[in-house]
């Protein structure tokens, strides 16, 4: 089960099934799984996205540091860009498998 991103470096060690070998007790990945994957990165960039805003904000009051305000808008945006990123790579793959024939 994929449970985050995170989870990718002790996925990626090295396979040691050869061809023919069965998997038994493992359980597939569920779809369940990538759709919380998903919405947790949505909602991890709507809260990245609102803290910015909120520090940018206190900026225009006088109560925040401009290093503050620097460092929380890049990384806002750098959620923005990969949370647009994913939204087209799944685009591109839903139309590439609606063009498949059946």
């Amino acid at each position: 089960m994929i449970s985050g991103i995170g989870e990718l470096t002790r996925l990626s060690g090295p396979q040691s099934i050869l061809p023919g070998q069965e998997t038994q007790g493992a359980a597939a990945p569920s779809g369940d799984a990538f759709a919380a994957m998903l919405s947790e990165l949505a909602t991890s960039t709507v809260s990245r996205l609102e803290s910015a805003e909120q520090l940018s904000v206190k900026a225009l009051q006088g109560e925040a540091d401009t290093r503050q305000v620097v460092d929380a808008v890049m990384s806002a945006e750098q959620s923005l860009q990969a949370a647009i990123a994913i939204r087209d790579k799944i685009v591109t793959a839903y139309l590439e498998v609606s063009r498949m024939a059946i």
